[in-house]
């Protein structure tokens, strides 16, 4: 399998394994379609590699399904592989005990409160893999600070990586990544009046 040479091999201290072990921060944003898809593509190599993966869904509606969830989840319980953890901020988060009919809480409230479940993932090292989906959005929008997200990313223990996927990813966050791919549009079936399909968009 091809591996790949960088290109420089920076004077950093670091042996070969330790440099390629290094845990990475990954962004996937750009008006284009497939963010979300190479987000939850790695989370199937890291299924197979058998780490714990857990997925922060940032999406104010309940309704939002994503084909991937029910196969991860699938895969998650086979016990062949790693395990999945799947939070949803539509269904008010997993962990959050509310009275539904007096939920009043914003979407903004609802991001935090999402954000602060992740530090205390990092802190506990729950994860391998983190994929924070259309969490770029929040940090866009100003619900949850840049600034604090790159310092805890910075400083998270162990070897843990994060997948981090939305439109709009603010330039210090692009900045720090390790790794950033800006998904650009050429042609979209949308642009011809065609909506949404089964199989593709969902």
């Amino acid at each position: 399998m091809p591996q790949g040479q960088p290109s420089v091999v920076p004077d950093d201290g670091l042996t070969t394994r330790q440099r390629r072990n290094r845990p990475l921060v990954v962004v996937h944003t750009g008006i284009g379609k497939g963010k979300s898809t190479a987000a939850f593509g790695l989370a199937l190599r890291a299924w197979n590699q058998g780490w714990p993966i857990g997925v922060f869904q940032f999406v104010k509606s309940a309704k939002w399904k994503v084909g991937e969830e029910n196969a991860l989840r699938v895969l998650g319980a086979s016990g062949e592989g790693g395990s999945v953890d799947w939070h949803k901020m539509g269904e008010g988060w997993s962990w959050v005990q509310r009275d539904l009919q007096g939920d009043n809480s914003t979407n903004e409230d609802k991001a935090r409160e999402g954000w602060e479940q992740v530090k205390r993932d990092l802190a506990a090292e729950t994860y391998k893999l983190y994929v924070l989906d259309e969490f770029a959005y929040p940090l866009h929008w100003g619900w949850v600070d840049t600034d604090e997200v790159v310092d805890v990313l910075r400083n998270r223990p162990g070897t843990q990586h994060v997948v981090i996927t939305g439109r709009s990813a603010p330039g210090k966050l692009v900045d720090f990544a390790d790794l950033v791919t800006d998904m650009s549009k050429v042609k979209h079936p949308m642009d011809a009046g065609q909506k949404g399909q089964r199989g593709i968009e969902w």
